[in-house]
């Protein structure tokens, strides 16, 4: 069973972008040479997209290895598959990673215990509901990669199967 999805890298230092591949690669099994270009977003930066085939889990194995750097902005997607739902990862070094199961049609699911956690959280007086709700549909990533989605609109994307 496989499955297959994207990783985008938003913004990389330079110095960085070698690193990402050789990542990139490890959980992919093949070798991975990526197509930097220079993110228009932030100075200095470069970004490169990904299209990948492999098992299920390849998307949360890639957002893993890509953690751990934080001057890098991400983020993987899989599509939902006979044995898995989709996911998507976002990572933002001011606001960490966000993971969120997707259905077919790309909608975030939400599981109703954190549902519950949220309207807790809001009727204790924590935070507001709509706040919350926001926060479990990746609102505060979403606001924060917009600009750098968008100056990386054109940007060629190369297919890669993992080797299984």
């Amino acid at each position: 069973m496989t499955t297959r999805g994207v990783l985008y890298v938003h913004s990389a230092p330079r110095a960085l972008c070698p690193h990402v591949e050789w990542a990139v690669a490890g959980v992919l099994g093949t070798r991975v040479s990526l197509d930097w270009i220079k993110q228009p977003a932030s100075p200095g930066t470069w970004r490169a997209e990904l299209s990948w085939q492999g098992e299920p889990g390849t998307a949360s194995k890639l957002a893993s290895a890509l953690r751990g750097w934080r001057l890098l902005r991400f983020e993987v997607t899989s599509e939902p598959c006979a044995a898995a739902e989709g996911e998507r990862y976002s990572s933002t070094p001011e606001l960490g990673i966000f993971h969120a199961v997707t259905g077919p049609h790309g909608d975030i699911l939400i599981p109703e215990d954190r549902l519950r956690a949220a309207l807790e959280r809001a009727t204790r007086g924590e935070t507001e509901l709509e706040a919350e709700i926001a926060r479990l549909l990746g609102k505060p990533w979403d606001d924060e990669l917009e600009p750098f989605r968008y100056a990386g609109e054109g940007a060629p994307v190369r297919w890669l199967h993992q080797v299984v």
